[in-house]
Protein backbone atom coordinates (compact mmCIF):
# COMPACT_ATOMS: atom_id res chain seq x y z
CA UNK A 1 0.00 0.00 0.00
CA UNK A 2 1.21 3.55 -0.75
CA UNK A 3 1.64 5.86 2.49
CA UNK A 4 0.62 9.23 2.20
CA UNK A 5 4.39 10.37 1.97
CA UNK A 6 4.56 8.46 -1.19
CA UNK A 7 1.31 9.83 -2.52
CA UNK A 8 1.87 13.15 -1.66
CA UNK A 9 5.60 12.94 -3.41
CA UNK A 10 3.86 11.69 -6.71
CA UNK A 11 1.38 14.50 -6.51
CA UNK A 12 4.73 16.66 -6.55
CA UNK A 13 6.28 14.74 -9.20
CA UNK A 14 3.22 15.48 -11.59
CA UNK A 15 2.42 19.15 -10.70
CA UNK A 16 6.26 20.46 -10.48
CA UNK A 17 8.68 18.32 -12.29
CA UNK A 18 6.54 17.08 -15.48
CA UNK A 19 5.95 13.62 -14.58
CA UNK A 20 3.45 11.97 -17.14
CA UNK A 21 2.19 9.04 -19.11
CA UNK A 22 3.71 10.15 -22.07
CA UNK A 23 1.49 7.94 -24.42
CA UNK A 24 -1.68 5.53 -24.36
CA UNK A 25 -1.43 3.64 -27.80
CA UNK A 26 -3.66 0.90 -29.05
CA UNK A 27 -2.21 -1.68 -31.31
CA UNK A 28 -4.76 -3.41 -33.97
CA UNK A 29 -4.31 -5.73 -36.69
CA UNK A 30 -5.19 -4.91 -40.13
CA UNK A 31 -4.51 -8.38 -41.63
CA UNK A 32 -8.03 -9.07 -41.65
CA UNK A 33 -8.53 -6.04 -43.98
CA UNK A 34 -6.46 -7.47 -46.70
CA UNK A 35 -8.32 -7.24 -50.35
CA UNK A 36 -7.16 -6.93 -54.08
CA UNK A 37 -9.78 -3.81 -54.69
CA UNK A 38 -7.63 -0.48 -53.15
CA UNK A 39 -10.74 1.12 -52.46
CA UNK A 40 -12.65 -2.17 -50.45
CA UNK A 41 -9.77 -2.41 -48.26
CA UNK A 42 -9.35 1.52 -47.23
CA UNK A 43 -12.79 0.92 -45.92
CA UNK A 44 -11.86 -1.79 -44.07
CA UNK A 45 -8.92 -0.37 -42.78
CA UNK A 46 -11.28 2.48 -41.97
CA UNK A 47 -13.80 0.79 -39.96
CA UNK A 48 -11.68 -1.53 -38.45
CA UNK A 49 -9.54 1.19 -36.84
CA UNK A 50 -12.89 3.04 -35.95
CA UNK A 51 -14.19 0.30 -34.58
CA UNK A 52 -11.51 -0.42 -32.11
CA UNK A 53 -10.25 2.68 -31.14
CA UNK A 54 -13.84 4.87 -31.14
CA UNK A 55 -13.29 4.73 -27.02
CA UNK A 56 -9.74 5.34 -26.77
CA UNK A 57 -9.73 9.20 -25.84
CA UNK A 58 -12.78 9.24 -23.74
CA UNK A 59 -11.26 6.33 -22.04
CA UNK A 60 -7.70 7.99 -21.40
CA UNK A 61 -9.54 11.48 -20.33
CA UNK A 62 -11.56 9.78 -18.07
CA UNK A 63 -8.74 8.29 -16.56
CA UNK A 64 -6.56 11.20 -16.38
CA UNK A 65 -9.10 13.13 -14.77
CA UNK A 66 -10.22 10.30 -12.32
CA UNK A 67 -6.68 9.38 -11.32
CA UNK A 68 -4.90 13.34 -11.83
CA UNK A 69 -2.28 11.97 -13.76
CA UNK A 70 -1.76 13.69 -17.07
CA UNK A 71 -1.38 11.27 -20.28
CA UNK A 72 -0.13 13.65 -23.21
CA UNK A 73 -1.25 11.42 -26.02
CA UNK A 74 -3.34 8.79 -27.04
CA UNK A 75 -2.28 7.07 -29.96
CA UNK A 76 -2.75 4.03 -32.27
CA UNK A 77 0.06 1.49 -34.15
CA UNK A 78 -1.35 -1.04 -36.75
CA UNK A 79 0.28 -3.69 -38.97
CA UNK A 80 2.75 -2.75 -40.95
CA UNK A 81 1.12 -1.31 -43.88
CA UNK A 82 2.79 -2.97 -46.62
CA UNK A 83 1.83 -6.32 -45.31
CA UNK A 84 -2.16 -5.19 -46.12
CA UNK A 85 -1.14 -3.09 -49.30
CA UNK A 86 0.81 -6.27 -51.12
CA UNK A 87 -2.67 -7.63 -51.89
CA UNK A 88 -4.18 -5.01 -53.66
CA UNK A 89 -4.12 -4.68 -57.14
CA UNK A 90 -2.89 -0.93 -56.96
CA UNK A 91 0.79 0.73 -57.68
CA UNK A 92 -0.48 3.75 -55.46
CA UNK A 93 -0.42 3.57 -51.80
CA UNK A 94 -1.40 6.71 -50.70
CA UNK A 95 -5.05 6.08 -50.23
CA UNK A 96 -3.99 3.55 -47.82
CA UNK A 97 -2.13 6.14 -45.97
CA UNK A 98 -5.43 8.93 -46.78
CA UNK A 99 -7.26 6.44 -44.98
CA UNK A 100 -5.48 5.91 -41.69
CA UNK A 101 -5.82 9.56 -41.53
CA UNK A 102 -9.32 9.72 -41.56
CA UNK A 103 -9.49 7.49 -39.56
CA UNK A 104 -6.96 9.28 -36.95
CA UNK A 105 -8.84 11.88 -37.06
CA UNK A 106 -12.25 10.17 -36.20
CA UNK A 107 -10.93 8.72 -33.45
CA UNK A 108 -9.43 12.03 -31.87
CA UNK A 109 -5.83 10.21 -31.90
CA UNK A 110 -2.59 12.84 -31.66
CA UNK A 111 -0.97 10.37 -33.86
CA UNK A 112 -0.92 7.13 -35.56
CA UNK A 113 1.74 4.70 -36.58
CA UNK A 114 2.27 1.69 -39.04
CA UNK A 115 2.43 3.07 -42.65
CA UNK A 116 6.08 0.81 -42.76
CA UNK A 117 7.44 -2.20 -44.44
CA UNK A 118 10.10 -4.36 -42.48
CA UNK A 119 12.92 -4.91 -45.54
CA UNK A 120 16.05 -5.95 -43.19
CA UNK A 121 16.42 -8.84 -45.73
CA UNK A 122 14.85 -7.79 -48.65
CA UNK A 123 12.37 -6.01 -50.31
CA UNK A 124 8.59 -7.00 -51.79
CA UNK A 125 7.26 -5.10 -54.77
CA UNK A 126 4.64 -3.90 -52.18
CA UNK A 127 7.40 -3.07 -49.78
CA UNK A 128 9.29 -0.69 -52.96
CA UNK A 129 5.92 0.49 -53.71
CA UNK A 130 5.05 1.73 -50.04
CA UNK A 131 8.74 3.32 -49.57
CA UNK A 132 8.39 5.17 -53.13
CA UNK A 133 5.09 6.54 -51.79
CA UNK A 134 5.88 8.14 -48.57
CA UNK A 135 7.45 11.55 -50.05
CA UNK A 136 3.59 11.95 -50.94
CA UNK A 137 1.58 9.80 -48.41
CA UNK A 138 3.46 11.81 -45.14
CA UNK A 139 3.25 15.12 -47.22
CA UNK A 140 -0.90 14.77 -47.81
CA UNK A 141 -1.44 13.70 -44.04
CA UNK A 142 -1.48 14.95 -40.95
CA UNK A 143 -1.14 12.21 -38.19
CA UNK A 144 0.24 9.25 -40.29
CA UNK A 145 3.81 8.25 -39.37
CA UNK A 146 6.01 5.45 -40.65
CA UNK A 147 8.86 3.58 -40.60
CA UNK A 148 11.47 1.38 -42.17
CA UNK A 149 13.25 -1.22 -40.62
CA UNK A 150 16.47 -1.40 -43.22
CA UNK A 151 18.45 -4.11 -40.80
CA UNK A 152 18.27 -6.54 -37.83
CA UNK A 153 21.44 -9.11 -36.14
CA UNK A 154 19.57 -11.96 -37.24
CA UNK A 155 19.67 -10.93 -41.16
CA UNK A 156 22.37 -8.13 -41.67
CA UNK A 157 21.68 -4.68 -43.47
CA UNK A 158 19.82 -4.39 -46.54
CA UNK A 159 21.82 -1.93 -48.52
CA UNK A 160 19.59 -1.11 -51.35
CA UNK A 161 17.05 -0.24 -48.62
CA UNK A 162 19.12 2.53 -46.83
CA UNK A 163 20.58 3.91 -50.18
CA UNK A 164 16.80 4.13 -50.93
CA UNK A 165 16.16 5.52 -47.92
CA UNK A 166 18.41 8.25 -47.89
CA UNK A 167 17.06 9.17 -51.61
CA UNK A 168 13.65 9.05 -50.06
CA UNK A 169 14.58 11.37 -46.74
CA UNK A 170 15.93 14.03 -49.65
CA UNK A 171 12.92 13.76 -51.68
CA UNK A 172 10.42 13.89 -48.68
CA UNK A 173 12.50 17.12 -48.04
CA UNK A 174 12.56 18.83 -51.20
CA UNK A 175 8.31 17.97 -51.09
CA UNK A 176 7.93 19.37 -47.76
CA UNK A 177 9.79 22.51 -47.38
CA UNK A 178 6.84 24.61 -46.37
CA UNK A 179 5.26 22.30 -43.66
CA UNK A 180 8.66 22.48 -41.65
CA UNK A 181 9.97 19.39 -42.35
CA UNK A 182 7.08 18.08 -40.50
CA UNK A 183 7.13 15.31 -42.75
CA UNK A 184 10.53 13.90 -42.33
CA UNK A 185 9.70 14.44 -38.94
CA UNK A 186 7.15 11.65 -39.11
CA UNK A 187 9.57 8.94 -40.34
CA UNK A 188 11.95 6.49 -38.64
CA UNK A 189 14.19 4.43 -40.04
CA UNK A 190 14.91 1.41 -37.97
CA UNK A 191 17.64 -1.46 -37.54
CA UNK A 192 15.84 -3.94 -34.66
CA UNK A 193 12.89 -1.99 -34.90
CA UNK A 194 10.31 -3.78 -32.13
CA UNK A 195 6.46 -4.94 -32.45
CA UNK A 196 5.26 -2.97 -29.17
CA UNK A 197 6.90 0.53 -29.45
CA UNK A 198 4.26 2.57 -28.30
CA UNK A 199 6.22 5.65 -29.29
CA UNK A 200 5.81 8.01 -32.10
CA UNK A 201 7.33 7.87 -35.00
CA UNK A 202 8.58 4.53 -34.93
CA UNK A 203 5.36 2.86 -33.82
CA UNK A 204 3.22 -0.07 -35.73
CA UNK A 205 1.54 -3.38 -34.32
CA UNK A 206 4.17 -6.74 -34.74
CA UNK A 207 2.59 -9.56 -36.52
CA UNK A 208 2.86 -11.68 -33.34
CA UNK A 209 0.74 -9.10 -31.43
CA UNK A 210 -2.60 -10.23 -30.48
CA UNK A 211 -5.93 -8.18 -32.49
CA UNK A 212 -5.59 -5.43 -30.16
CA UNK A 213 -3.76 -4.27 -27.32
CA UNK A 214 -3.10 -1.63 -25.19
CA UNK A 215 0.61 -0.29 -24.16
CA UNK A 216 1.26 2.99 -22.33
CA UNK A 217 4.75 4.68 -22.78
CA UNK A 218 6.16 6.67 -19.73
CA UNK A 219 8.18 9.86 -19.30
CA UNK A 220 9.41 11.58 -15.99
CA UNK A 221 13.54 13.25 -17.10
CA UNK A 222 12.23 15.79 -14.83
CA UNK A 223 11.95 13.79 -11.88
CA UNK A 224 15.12 12.27 -12.42
CA UNK A 225 16.95 15.33 -12.67
CA UNK A 226 15.44 16.45 -9.21
CA UNK A 227 16.12 13.61 -7.54
CA UNK A 228 19.73 13.42 -8.27
CA UNK A 229 19.65 17.53 -6.92
CA UNK A 230 19.43 15.96 -3.73
CA UNK A 231 22.73 13.63 -4.26
CA UNK A 232 25.05 16.37 -5.67
CA UNK A 233 28.37 14.94 -4.85
CA UNK A 234 27.36 11.57 -4.03
CA UNK A 235 29.17 8.56 -5.34
CA UNK A 236 27.92 6.87 -8.96
CA UNK A 237 25.90 3.62 -7.13
CA UNK A 238 24.02 6.22 -5.32
CA UNK A 239 23.51 8.21 -7.97
CA UNK A 240 22.52 4.49 -9.65
CA UNK A 241 20.17 3.58 -7.25
CA UNK A 242 18.78 7.05 -6.66
CA UNK A 243 17.64 6.44 -10.71
CA UNK A 244 16.61 3.17 -10.10
CA UNK A 245 14.32 3.97 -7.37
CA UNK A 246 12.91 6.86 -9.14
CA UNK A 247 12.00 4.94 -12.17
CA UNK A 248 10.61 2.34 -10.32
CA UNK A 249 8.03 4.79 -9.07
CA UNK A 250 7.22 6.19 -12.56
CA UNK A 251 6.83 2.69 -14.02
CA UNK A 252 4.39 1.59 -11.34
CA UNK A 253 2.01 4.64 -11.98
CA UNK A 254 2.41 3.74 -15.49
CA UNK A 255 1.52 -0.03 -15.32
CA UNK A 256 -1.31 1.36 -13.04
CA UNK A 257 -2.77 3.70 -16.06
CA UNK A 258 -2.01 0.73 -18.35
CA UNK A 259 -4.02 -1.69 -16.68
CA UNK A 260 -6.78 0.20 -16.11
CA UNK A 261 -7.14 1.31 -19.80
CA UNK A 262 -6.96 -1.86 -20.81
CA UNK A 263 -9.65 -3.41 -18.31
CA UNK A 264 -12.17 -0.23 -19.28
CA UNK A 265 -11.70 -0.93 -22.86
CA UNK A 266 -11.68 -4.78 -22.71
CA UNK A 267 -8.88 -5.26 -24.48
CA UNK A 268 -5.21 -7.11 -23.19
CA UNK A 269 -2.87 -5.49 -21.58
CA UNK A 270 0.39 -5.59 -23.49
CA UNK A 271 3.44 -3.79 -22.40
CA UNK A 272 5.06 -0.44 -19.98
CA UNK A 273 7.71 1.15 -22.29
CA UNK A 274 9.96 2.42 -19.43
CA UNK A 275 11.29 5.36 -21.68
CA UNK A 276 12.73 8.61 -20.52
CA UNK A 277 11.37 10.72 -23.97
CA UNK A 278 12.21 14.32 -23.39
CA UNK A 279 9.84 17.35 -24.79
CA UNK A 280 11.09 21.12 -25.26
CA UNK A 281 9.67 22.37 -22.36
CA UNK A 282 12.23 23.96 -19.95
CA UNK A 283 12.62 21.01 -16.70
CA UNK A 284 12.14 17.62 -18.35
CA UNK A 285 15.38 17.26 -20.81
CA UNK A 286 17.27 14.01 -20.72
CA UNK A 287 20.18 16.24 -21.32
CA UNK A 288 20.30 17.96 -18.25
CA UNK A 289 19.97 15.06 -16.31
CA UNK A 290 23.53 14.18 -17.66
CA UNK A 291 24.59 17.95 -16.57
CA UNK A 292 23.16 17.15 -13.08
CA UNK A 293 25.89 14.41 -12.69
CA UNK A 294 28.81 16.69 -13.14
CA UNK A 295 28.94 17.06 -17.04
CA UNK A 296 29.42 20.91 -17.85
CA UNK A 297 27.34 20.64 -21.06
CA UNK A 298 25.67 17.63 -22.62
CA UNK A 299 28.62 16.58 -25.12
CA UNK A 300 31.30 17.04 -23.28
CA UNK A 301 33.85 14.08 -22.42
CA UNK A 302 31.87 11.67 -20.10
CA UNK A 303 28.53 12.02 -21.83
CA UNK A 304 28.34 8.63 -23.30
CA UNK A 305 29.38 7.27 -19.71
CA UNK A 306 26.72 8.94 -17.54
CA UNK A 307 23.75 7.62 -20.33
CA UNK A 308 25.19 4.82 -19.98
CA UNK A 309 24.27 4.78 -15.79
CA UNK A 310 21.19 6.54 -16.26
CA UNK A 311 19.60 3.78 -19.53
CA UNK A 312 21.03 0.97 -17.22
CA UNK A 313 19.68 2.80 -14.13
CA UNK A 314 15.73 3.29 -15.54
CA UNK A 315 15.82 -0.44 -16.52
CA UNK A 316 16.28 -1.99 -13.30
CA UNK A 317 14.28 0.03 -11.98
CA UNK A 318 11.13 -0.60 -14.12
CA UNK A 319 11.46 -4.07 -14.29
CA UNK A 320 11.15 -4.49 -10.22
CA UNK A 321 7.92 -2.40 -10.53
CA UNK A 322 6.43 -3.97 -13.78
CA UNK A 323 6.81 -7.84 -15.54
CA UNK A 324 5.49 -6.21 -18.58
CA UNK A 325 8.17 -4.20 -19.95
CA UNK A 326 9.09 -3.63 -23.89
CA UNK A 327 8.62 -1.47 -26.32
CA UNK A 328 12.09 0.47 -26.55
CA UNK A 329 13.03 1.16 -22.78
CA UNK A 330 15.65 3.31 -22.10
CA UNK A 331 16.17 7.32 -22.58
CA UNK A 332 15.55 8.61 -25.80
CA UNK A 333 17.82 11.86 -27.05
CA UNK A 334 15.98 13.17 -29.78
CA UNK A 335 17.40 16.74 -30.41
CA UNK A 336 14.80 19.34 -31.48
CA UNK A 337 12.76 17.74 -28.85
CA UNK A 338 14.71 18.63 -25.82
CA UNK A 339 15.76 21.76 -24.54
CA UNK A 340 19.00 20.63 -23.22
CA UNK A 341 20.26 19.12 -26.21
CA UNK A 342 19.09 21.90 -28.21
CA UNK A 343 21.31 23.85 -26.27
CA UNK A 344 24.56 21.53 -26.13
CA UNK A 345 23.95 21.72 -29.78
CA UNK A 346 23.62 25.23 -30.60
CA UNK A 347 26.53 25.59 -28.68
CA UNK A 348 29.09 23.04 -30.61
CA UNK A 349 29.55 20.84 -27.83
CA UNK A 350 27.07 18.16 -29.38
CA UNK A 351 27.60 17.40 -32.69
CA UNK A 352 26.49 14.24 -34.56
CA UNK A 353 29.61 12.17 -33.59
CA UNK A 354 29.07 12.46 -30.25
CA UNK A 355 25.14 11.64 -30.27
CA UNK A 356 26.34 8.26 -32.25
CA UNK A 357 28.77 7.33 -29.83
CA UNK A 358 25.79 7.98 -27.28
CA UNK A 359 23.43 5.99 -29.03
CA UNK A 360 25.59 2.46 -28.28
CA UNK A 361 24.21 2.88 -24.43
CA UNK A 362 20.57 4.52 -24.75
CA UNK A 363 17.39 3.99 -26.51
CA UNK A 364 17.21 4.22 -30.89
CA UNK A 365 19.51 6.39 -31.98
CA UNK A 366 20.15 9.79 -34.21
CA UNK A 367 16.87 11.49 -33.41
CA UNK A 368 15.12 14.49 -34.66
CA UNK A 369 18.92 15.94 -35.70
CA UNK A 370 18.27 18.75 -38.41
CA UNK A 371 21.49 18.90 -41.18
CA UNK A 372 22.11 21.28 -44.44
CA UNK A 373 19.81 20.93 -47.22
CA UNK A 374 22.13 20.36 -49.65
CA UNK A 375 23.38 17.32 -47.95
CA UNK A 376 23.63 14.27 -50.40
CA UNK A 377 21.37 11.66 -50.28
CA UNK A 378 24.17 9.38 -49.81
CA UNK A 379 25.72 11.05 -47.15
CA UNK A 380 22.00 10.66 -44.93
CA UNK A 381 21.77 6.60 -46.48
CA UNK A 382 26.19 6.71 -44.81
CA UNK A 383 24.37 8.25 -41.69
CA UNK A 384 21.81 5.16 -41.49
CA UNK A 385 23.97 2.57 -42.20
CA UNK A 386 26.55 3.75 -39.79
CA UNK A 387 23.60 3.81 -36.98
CA UNK A 388 22.07 0.27 -38.23
CA UNK A 389 25.50 -1.45 -37.78
CA UNK A 390 25.51 -0.10 -34.20
CA UNK A 391 22.18 -1.73 -33.88
CA UNK A 392 22.91 -4.69 -35.47
CA UNK A 393 26.28 -5.52 -33.83
CA UNK A 394 25.40 -4.47 -30.44
CA UNK A 395 21.67 -6.57 -30.68
CA UNK A 396 19.55 -3.56 -29.67
CA UNK A 397 17.18 -1.09 -31.20
CA UNK A 398 18.21 1.48 -33.35
CA UNK A 399 16.51 4.65 -35.55
CA UNK A 400 17.51 7.46 -37.54
CA UNK A 401 15.32 10.38 -38.13
CA UNK A 402 17.16 12.98 -40.01
CA UNK A 403 16.04 16.73 -40.88
CA UNK A 404 17.86 18.28 -44.26
CA UNK A 405 16.34 21.61 -43.49
CA UNK A 406 16.28 22.68 -47.78
CA UNK A 407 18.04 26.25 -48.06
CA UNK A 408 19.57 26.10 -44.62
CA UNK A 409 22.98 25.80 -43.83
CA UNK A 410 25.09 24.42 -40.41
CA UNK A 411 24.44 27.20 -37.91
CA UNK A 412 20.97 28.43 -38.40
CA UNK A 413 18.03 27.29 -37.18
CA UNK A 414 14.56 25.43 -37.68
CA UNK A 415 11.31 25.85 -36.00
CA UNK A 416 8.57 22.83 -36.02
CA UNK A 417 6.84 23.61 -32.70
CA UNK A 418 4.67 21.51 -30.44
CA UNK A 419 6.46 18.09 -29.55
CA UNK A 420 9.02 18.50 -32.58
CA UNK A 421 10.22 21.54 -30.86
CA UNK A 422 13.00 23.61 -32.67
CA UNK A 423 17.16 22.63 -33.53
CA UNK A 424 19.77 24.42 -34.70
CA UNK A 425 21.81 22.59 -37.84
CA UNK A 426 24.20 20.38 -37.32
CA UNK A 427 27.07 20.20 -39.38
CA UNK A 428 27.73 16.82 -41.41
CA UNK A 429 31.28 15.41 -42.65
CA UNK A 430 31.45 16.60 -46.66
CA UNK A 431 33.45 13.97 -47.46
CA UNK A 432 31.46 11.75 -50.00
CA UNK A 433 30.65 8.00 -48.99
CA UNK A 434 28.56 7.54 -52.19
CA UNK A 435 30.75 4.86 -53.87
CA UNK A 436 30.24 3.30 -50.39
CA UNK A 437 26.87 3.20 -50.95
CA UNK A 438 26.48 2.35 -54.24
CA UNK A 439 28.22 -0.87 -53.77
CA UNK A 440 24.60 -2.13 -52.63
CA UNK A 441 23.77 -5.66 -51.88
CA UNK A 442 23.39 -6.81 -47.75
CA UNK A 443 26.42 -6.13 -45.36
CA UNK A 444 25.78 -9.78 -43.72
CA UNK A 445 24.76 -10.52 -40.32
CA UNK A 446 27.38 -11.28 -37.13
CA UNK A 447 28.81 -14.22 -36.15
CA UNK A 448 27.23 -13.93 -32.51
CA UNK A 449 23.89 -13.83 -34.27
CA UNK A 450 24.22 -17.39 -34.97
CA UNK A 451 22.86 -18.64 -31.50
CA UNK A 452 20.75 -21.63 -32.23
Amino acid sequence: MLNQKEILSTIRMIEHQHLDIRTITMGISLLSCADEEIHKACTKIYDRICFAAKDLVRTGEDIENEFGIPIVNKRIAVTPVALIAGASNSRDYVPFAEALDRAASACGVNFLGGYSALVQKGMTEADRLLIASLPEALSRTALVCASVNVGSTKAGINMDAVALMGQTIKAMADRSRDLELGACAKLVVFCNAVEDNPFMAGAFHGVSEPDCVINVGVSGPGVVCEALKQVRGEPFDVVAETVKKTAFRITRMGQLVAQEAAARLKVPFGIVDLSLAPTPAVGDSVARILEEMGLETCGTHGTTAALALLNDAVKKGGVMATSSVGGLSGAFIPVSEDEGMIAAAAGGTLTIDKLEAMTCVCSVGLDMIAIPGDTPAETIAAIIADEAAIGMINNKTTAVRLLPAVGKTEGERIEMGGLFGSAPVMPVHRESAAAFINRGGRIPAPIHSLRN
